[in-house]
Parts: structure tokens; sequence; C-alpha cells
């Protein structure tokens, strides 16, 4: 995968999608607390790229998920559909895709990914909902104006739930998901669109549950996966009885979450 091989046997982890997937290592963002969840455990490996729709995401996924690699990621966690909601712009540019052929570019991706390996796991991400009001508010002058509703959030998510049902994919409902929440519009953004620390536990969360309820083999759950060279060893801390020592390979102190 773009010459990236994970060490033997550990595996890999890609996250795949727009700007909630490059955004994702920043200010407490999901995809570090994946890393830090699957440290010694899994790569996790960003492929992340703003302002980008489904449309492009097919033009490139054979160069992103080469068929021909010799390592093949283990879970796939893709998101794409925001910018493909925005509403089209009168000189025809931009990155608005319409419903449809949104619903058919997903159903690509995942049968890329789908094809790669009969190990590789996928999630699909669907829409988050937003807030109209703040947004507007963060948006560029530099920038045409950029139509986002909540009403086409909607639409786009529930179309990429109902194509991972037909398709037997996992998939993370956040339009229904971040909205639990009574505070979902002030707590779980930055700018009305990008996710806070808040936001990104909900979907942090999200992605546990389906990888401690999905019957895969092997199971992808952090728990349940091996920890990379965490055999006791003499030269771990020692004791309080100073005749052994104490492995610290799976401690997790340091988490202010502690995720199940």
């Amino acid at each position: 995968m773009l010459g990236f091989a994970p060490p033997p046997g550990r595996p890999l982890f890609v996250l795949f999608g727009s700007s909630i997937v490059q955004f994702s290592f920043s200010n407490g963002g999901w995809g570090a607390a994946l890393a830090d969840i699957y440290a010694r455990k899994a790569d996790i490996l960003l492929r992340g790229y703003i302002g980008w729709n489904s449309r492009r995401a097919v033009q490139v996924i054979d160069k992103v998920f080469p068929k021909d690699s010799p390592v093949q990621p283990s879970l796939v966690i893709v998101y794409f559909g925001g910018n493909d909601s925005v509403a089209a712009h009168s000189s025809g540019l931009g990155p608005h895709v319409p419903l449809e052929e949104y619903i058919d570019n997903m159903r690509k991706i995942a049968q890329h990914l789908k094809s790669l390996c009969d190990k590789t796991r996928v999630i699909f991400l669907s829409c988050p909902p937003l807030n109209e009001e703040t947004l507007r508010k963060s948006t560029s002058t530099a920038l045409s104006e950029i139509v986002r509703t909540n009403e086409t959030c909607r639409l786009y998510s529930e179309a990429c739930v109902s194509l991972c049902k037909e398709m037997g994919v996992k998939v993370v409902d956040l339009w229904n998901a971040m909205q639990k929440r009574d505070d979902w519009a002030t707590a779980c953004f930055t700018d009305g669109l990008h996710l806070s620390e808040e936001g990104s536990k909900i979907v942090v969360e999200e992605i546990l549950t389906i990888l401690k309820e999905a019957d895969w083999d092997p199971c992808l759950h952090w728990k349940a996966m091996p920890t990379e060279f965490g055999e006791d060893s003499p030269y771990d801390l020692v004791s309080s009885s100073g005749q052994s020592t104490v492995n610290p390979s799976d401690w997790t102190f340091h988490r202010r979450i502690q995720w199940d």
C-alpha cells in the first residue's frame, strides 16, 4: 500500500476518507484515539484527503489500495459523503455528487475493498449531522457560498446505511449516533462540521462496538488481539517483593478514557 508495510504479523488498519479522516489525528481526534488503543496491536495508517468526494475516491481507489500489494489491510474504515452532499454550484464546479451517483460510488469502493483479501474487513461511517449556524459563521470568505444542510446530510447518511445493509458491510450511523447527545450541535464540532474531541469520542465508541460484536475471525477488537512482544521479561520493572518483575505491556492507566 503506497510502499508501506507493517512489521510481520502486525495487522494494518487504514482510515480512508475526506477531512473528517484527515483531521482525525488532530485535537483529540478519533484516529489518534484508535492509534493509542491499538498501540502494539495494529498499525493505523491515515489516508485522508480534505475536500474530497466519493467521485475522487473512486478515481484513486486502485492506487490507494492496489490489489497486487503484498500486504493487505485487516480493516479499512471509510468516510465519504459530507462533501458529496454539498448543494450543486451553478458553475458545475465543486464537490457535489448526486445521491444516486454517491450510492454507486460507495458501492464500488466497498466492492474493491472486499476484493482485496478474504480477511479484509470494512466499516463505513455515514454522514454526521452539522450545526448550520456555526458553519455559516466559520466558512472562509475566500470561498463561494457553500450550501450544506442537515436535511441533505440525513439523506446521504440514510443512503450509506441502506447500501451497507444491502452489501453486508458494517456501518456507523453517525447521523443518529451524534444526536443521542442533547448538546450535540455545540459539543460535537469545532466549526459546525468537523469533529471536536467530544464528537470523536462518539466515533471511537461506535467503531469499538462494531469490532467487539462483529463475528469476524480473527476478532479485531483490541482486547482480543495479541500484544506485540508482550511476553514477560526479567528486564521489566521489579515488583514490590523484589523477587519478580511486573509486565507493563497492557497497562492503560495513562488513558483518560478507559475504552471498552
